[in-house]
C-alpha cells in the first residue's frame, strides 16, 4: 500500500496548525511570573515554537520509549555531552585529548542523526565541548498566535498544608494573655486563560530531510504528535487543551508549487457574529478553501 503523500520527506509540505486552550496556561512567561505570554501591543496569546516541539518530543518519547532510531536528544534528566560521546564511541573516535579532524565530526553527527528522532527532525546545535557538530533539520515551526486578544488571569488559591512547622506553633504575644493559632493555611498565584484559540504555521523542507536522513516514519510521528499530544500532556496548569485543525499542503516539487503564505490564505479563522468574548471553539468558524493552486494538495487531518 502507498504512502500517504503528507507523508512524503522528498515533497515540500506548509502546514497550519489550530489549537485551543480553556482555564489553562498554555505557555507561562518566567520573565512575568509565569503569566501565559502575550504580545503586549495587541494583548493575542503566545506559545512559542520550543513549547509546541517539546510537546512533539514527548509524545513520540511515550509513544517509542528509548528505542532506536527514535530516541529523544533534548530531553530532561540527561546531558547533552553524554549522548555525544555515545557518538564517538560508537565510531571509535577519541572525543578528548587531540583535535577532532572534520570527518570525525561528520562520522559524529551522522551517528547523532541516524539514532535521534528529534536531531533527524528539528536539527540541532551539538558544538558543546564534545563536538558532533550541527544540524538543519527538515520541519520548522513558527510561535502560534491567538485569533483574539487574550485576558491573562493571575488567580490568588490556598493551601491547607503549611510548609514550615514551625508556622504551626501557637504563640503568646509580650504583652498579651491569649494564645494566637499558629498558620492554618498558606495562599498561591495560579495563571491561565480563561480561552484562546491559537493558530500557528510549520514548513518540512526537503532537502534538509534528505541531509538529516529523516524518513517517511519520522513525518507521520510529527503528524500524530500534533493531533494526539494534547491527550498526553495534561497538567492541572495547562486546563483543556485540544488540537481543533491541522491541514497539511503538500507539493509535488520539491522546492514547492506555490509560497506558503498564500497557501495559508486558504484557512480563515473568524469569530462568529454577536459573540463578544469567545470561550470555547464554537464560537469561531473555520473556513477552508479547497481550491489550492496547480501542483498543491490539501489533505485535513483535523478539522
Amino acid at each position: 500500500m502507498d504512502s500517504p503523500i503528507y507523508t512524503d520527506v522528498t515533497r515540500r509540505h506548509d502546514f497550519v496548525l489550530l489549537f485551543d486552550v480553556s482555564d489553562g496556561n498554555p505557555n507561562g512567561d518566567p520573565d512575568a511570573g509565569n503569566l501565559p505570554r502575550v504580545d503586549p501591543e495587541t494583548m493575542q496569546g503566545l506559545v512559542t515554537d520550543v513549547c509546541l516541539k517539546r510537546k512533539i518530543r514527548d509524545w513520540v518519547l511515550q509513544v517509542k520509549g528509548d528505542k532506536e532510531p527514535f530516541r529523544i536528544y533534548v530531553q530532561s534528566g540527561t546531558a547533552l555531552n553524554t549522548k555525544h560521546e555515545e557518538a564517538y564511541t560508537a565510531n571509535k573516535i577519541k572525543s578528548t585529548g587531540s583535535k577532532q579532524t572534520a570527518a570525525d565530526v561528520s562520522k559524529a553527527r551522522s551517528w547523532m542523526c541516524e539514532h535521534f528522532f528529534d536531531i533527524r527532525v528539528f536539527g540541532a546545535v551539538m558544538t558543546t565541548g564534545v563536538n558532533c557538530g550541527q544540524v538543519r533539520g527538515p520541519l520548522q515551526l513558527t510561535f502560534a498566535r491567538s485569533i483574539d486578544p487574550i485576558v491573562p488571569l493571575d488567580v490568588s488559591i490556598t493551601r491547607v498544608a503549611v510548609t514550615k512547622p514551625k508556622d504551626m506553633e501557637v504563640a503568646v504575644a509580650e504583652g498579651e494573655t491569649e494564645a494566637k493559632t499558629g498558620k492554618q493555611s498558606e495562599m498561591g498565584r495560579k495563571a491561565l486563560v480563561p480561552y484562546g484559540l491559537y493558530l500557528a504555521h510549520g514548513f518540512f523542507n526537503p532537502h534538509f530531510a534528505a541531509a538529516t536522513g529523516a524518513t517517511s516514519d519520522d513525518l507521520a510521528l510529527v503528524w500524530q504528535a500534533l493531533t494526539m499530544m494534547w491527550d498526553v500532556d495534561r497538567s492541572a496548569a495547562r486546563g483543556m487543551m485540544a488540537c481543533r485543525g491541522l491541514y497539511i499542503f503538500s507539493h509535488e516539487s520539491n522546492l514547492g508549487n506555490a509560497p506558503a503564505h498564500k497557501l495559508f490564505e486558504h484557512v480563515r479563522v473568524e469569530r462568529k457574529p454577536g459573540v463578544a468574548a469567545p470561550r470555547s471553539f464554537t464560537d469561531y468558524s473555520v473556513t477552508v478553501d479547497t481550491a489550492v493552486p496547480s501542483g498543491v494538495t490539501l489533505t485535513t487531518l483535523v478539522g
